[in-house]
């Protein structure tokens, strides 16, 4: 039997090409600094000899790289926004912490600094300024904003990721909750317990930050149930939710729920006010639960892997020398958990 053809290296692909090894390995994973001529040249070669590269030796100088580069890329910047007028601060709404970004990055290196927008007068203009001057190439945003002054960055000098889909342009890449599959999970639990008419009481902010996993998942709940058991979505008027009884109480008084889906925050005191207790008269389940309200019932969408997934898309693109708002976003979506709590009756 003939033998086998030997597997072409980065040695025959140099001598090929008559430049030196470093300069194909620079060409061949895309490092910048390699011009046009000596590019295309080293890539055409590269593809006539079927040159396969080798996954354990290209891991081992990544990591030998990262280790050189540290001084140069050392921190993930993460940027807020500090809009107050849009209601979108209060305890009501629940963002990626930056310890868990800080934990995800330290295992690979980095160190996380926070920035935010409209604060102290920090604007996009400003910021990129400093970013730049600091030599920082990672951001990773969480837009907090209906204004998004995150989106008036100019983001070609970054590896970039947001958190969920508040911000559509420029299309970063993306980290989110998976809301569909969590309505979907919430309405499964509390129909095991008996509850029929479900619904779901949240602000457009929210819906739109989920890319319509809220309305989507529970107009596909409902899609199966009878026309009494549907209970129609509630938009709170306001971001501001203290602002959205009076909306809530008329909600609440046509379409009778036995169980609600919503915020932790004002919707409790406002039950109460309508004689209702949970779980003796109406099922509650937070919408956005965190560790922080351990007597609640809940959709726990699991923000410390948000943050995981997130720093590492970062790496990921530093370490392929990826910059810019890329051609095909990827988004990455973390399924969230349902987490029992006192609020809701046990089941059946």
């Amino acid at each position: 039997m003939p033998a086998e053809p030997t597997a072409a290296t980065l040695k025959d692909i140099a001598r090929a090409t008559g430049v030196s090894m470093m300069t194909v390995s620079r060409v061949l994973r895309g490092a910048p600094k390699v011009s046009a001529a000596k590019r295309e040249l080293v890539m055409q070669e590269a593809q006539r000899l079927n040159y396969q590269p080798d996954p354990y030796l290209a891991r081992m100088m990544q990591v030998v790289r990262s280790k050189k580069e540290t001084r140069v890329r050392a921190v993930i910047a993460v940027i807020r926004e500090h809009v107050p007028q849009d209601g979108l601060l209060s305890p009501s709404y629940q963002y990626v912490p930056v310890e868990d970004i800080r934990r995800r990055a330290h295992g690979h290196g980095y160190s996380v600094e926070e920035f935010h927008l409209g604060k102290d007068g920090l604007t996009p203009k400003k910021l990129q300024k400093i970013l730049q001057a600091r030599g920082i190439e990672g951001v990773i945003v969480s837009p907090q904003s209906t204004q998004l002054p995150c989106s008036k960055l100019d983001y070609s000098p970054f590896a970039a990721v947001t958190f969920g889909n508040a911000m559509s342009q420029p299309a970063l890449h993306m980290c989110a909750g998976n809301m569909t599959l969590g309505i979907h999970t919430a309405a499964e639990q509390l129909q095991a317990r008996g509850y029929r008419r479900i619904g779901v009481a949240v602000t457009k902010w929210i819906v739109n930050r989920s890319q319509f996993g809220y309305s989507g998942g529970l107009f596909h709940w409902q899609h199966g149930l009878s026309a009494e058991d549907r209970v129609p979505l509630l938009l709170f008027p306001n971001n501001d939710i203290s602002r959205g009884y009076e909306a809530f109480a008329t909600w609440m008084d046509e379409h009778r729920p036995d169980a609600l889906i919503t915020f932790d925050t004002h919707v409790p005191a406002w039950l109460k006010r309508l004689g209702l207790r949970f779980p003796e008269d109406i099922g509650f389940v937070v919408h956005d639960w965190t560790p922080k309200m351990p007597d609640l019932a809940g959709i726990y969408q699991r923000r410390d892997h948000l943050a995981a997934a997130a720093v590492d898309l970062i790496v990921t693109q530093l370490s392929q020398h990826e910059h810019g708002v890329p051609d095909v976003p990827r988004q990455i979506m973390i399924p969230p958990q349902w987490v029992e709590g006192s609020s809701v009756r046990a089941r059946q």
